[in-house]
């Protein structure tokens, strides 16, 4: 264990490593989807599995990061949770089944649910308060990093080894920031006499984890025509009724109550959910079709994909500077306005759409997010008094989880309905009198298979348009409730409080 003065610059990098490495794990699969599908034996709507279980289990373990810290201290927690990620994202690579990869992608979001808050905290202790702007500088450049570095890594290991090094690259990466933790990072005093309100993590852990279930499963069982989906629904309203009447009743709430009863912080929440439904579930989407109805090599996907990247980094240095001359309802109203066009102009993409249009689009979603993360997270604090910003900000990246797990899984499901739909009515057009060209050579059994295929292709791509045309309309509908957001008299200036993507 480190003595003395800290070695910031040995911490930054550990801390660093540990985080982009946890933020590289929401996007690095993502390309390598339709590979895993083949591997597992998956469906299109059971492969999302492997992105939204990661999502739900860290949103669920995030909040009790901080008393698990108090009890233990924060660098052994540190450790241990890197500890945990590495072995769980090994078992990942060696998984053979899908219940054996979402039960390994469950356990790599649980102990990678303590590493980006751990991250935070630790670089806000080594730095003295005149240089808490660079360690925030440092720490938003690595959280943003993983958007641009995951497709492009994901899609290179899966091209030229397989889509199981997506998992294994983190062993020695983890192996690394453990013993650069055990030697530079000294410990923190613990508390051990904090209480958990473990009744309410109960209760709010049943609800997320039947929500998502019923979500991921939904599609599958025919929904509420399934006794499984009826019970997992009935348990999502059990669980929040006793949460918020827990909540209400105890001395020592899991949350405190005085959260929910600021305007501004409980709309922020439901913005920020909506936009990580809206902005989780295109890009879950995008790679699967560049590879599935594109044809694009996975690496080539990565590419496309990755610019994005650098189009949210763009905007959040504009917003930076034009921050102190506009208030945050109007940057917010911009990005969402920008997404809504973006997704907008994908619905109208084809089977022939370049490869330009893709990535100039994916560059313009990428800046909308770029506009609306630094003024949402900064005005959701704003009004809340200080003691309150550490739950705040559990509650905050709880809900930014959920929503991005919710919109992969719903747009998976609405993809798959769509595609069974428009293969149907694009079946009837198909009669001796008005039908499709065979291929070449082909005829009877055989040319009727490659017509089905052609029909398959046309049904999915028209239900990719129907996906992106219902995340621009929902974009549009979140527009008026920021009016409703409380504005600061005082400009919005200083470092945002960084929550983990």
């Amino acid at each position: 264990m480190a003595t003395g003065q800290p070695n910031k610059t040995m911490i930054t990098i550990v801390v660093m490593t540990a985080t982009i490495m946890q933020v590289l794990d929401t996007t690095i699969a993502n390309v390598a989807l339709p590979h895993m599908q083949g591997s597992l034996g998956a469906t299109q709507d059971q492969i999302a599995w492997v992105l939204t279980s990661y999502l739900v289990a860290s949103a669920i373990a995030t909040p009790v990061t901080g008393w698990l810290a108090s009890q233990l201290g924060r660098t052994r927690l540190f450790t241990f949770a890197l500890g945990g990620f590495t072995v769980a994202s090994m078992l990942c690579g060696v998984a053979t089944t899908l219940p054996e990869m979402v039960l390994f992608r469950l356990l790599q979001g649980i102990f990678g649910a303590a590493l980006v808050p751990i991250a935070q905290a630790t670089l806000l202790d080594t730095y003295p308060r005149s240089e808490v702007g660079r360690a925030m500088g440092i720490f938003s450049m690595g959280v943003m990093v993983g958007p641009i570095l995951g497709p492009i890594v994901g899609g290179y290991l899966t091209d030229q080894l397989t889509w199981r090094w997506c998992f294994y690259i983190n062993v020695p990466l983890g192996i690394a920031a453990i013993l650069g933790a055990l030697a530079f990072i000294p410990e923190t005093s613990r508390a051990v006499g904090r209480k958990l309100d473990w009744m309410g993590f109960a209760f709010l852990s049943l609800t997320i984890a039947c929500f998502q279930l019923a979500l991921d499963r939904g599609e599958q069982k025919g929904w509420l025509q399934s006794p499984e989906i009826m019970i997992e629904a009935a348990l999502v309203v059990f669980g929040l009724y006793m949460f918020v009447a827990h909540s209400a009743t105890t001395r020592r709430p899991f949350f405190d109550i005085r959260l929910f009863q600021d305007r501004t912080f409980v709309l922020s929440n439901a913005i920020m959910t909506l936009i990580m439904l809206v902005y989780y579930g295109s890009m879950a989407l995008t790679p699967q079709m560049l590879q599935g109805e594109l044809n694009y090599p996975v690496l080539t996907a990565g590419l496309v994909m990755a610019p994005r990247g650098f189009g949210t980094i763009a905007a959040i240095l504009l917003v930076g500077r034009v921050s102190k001359y506009t208030g945050p309802r109007l940057l917010i109203g911009l990005g969402l306005a920008l997404s809504a066009l973006s997704l907008y102009l994908m619905s109208g993409w084809s089977l022939d759409v370049s490869a330009s249009d893709i990535v100039w689009l994916g560059v313009l979603q990428g800046s909308s997010i770029g506009f609306i993360n630094v003024p949402l997270t900064t005005n959701a604090f704003t009004t809340l008094d200080d003691d309150l910003r550490t739950e705040a900000s559990g509650f905050y990246n709880l809900m930014r989880n959920i929503g991005s797990a919710a919109g992969i899984s719903i747009t998976s499901a609405i993809l798959v309905r769509s595609a069974q739909v428009n293969h149907g009515y694009l079946s009837e057009f198909m009669t001796p009198f008005r039908q499709m060209p065979m291929p070449p050579g082909m005829s009877g059994t055989a040319g009727l298979m490659a017509l089905n295929a052609n029909i398959t292709l046309q049904a999915t791509m028209i239900a990719y348009i129907n996906v992106f045309m219902i995340l621009a309309v929902l974009c549009l509908l979140i527009i008026p409730v920021v009016l409703f957001l409380h504005v600061p008299r005082t400009p919005l200036t200083g470092e945002p409080v960084v929550v983990g993507e």
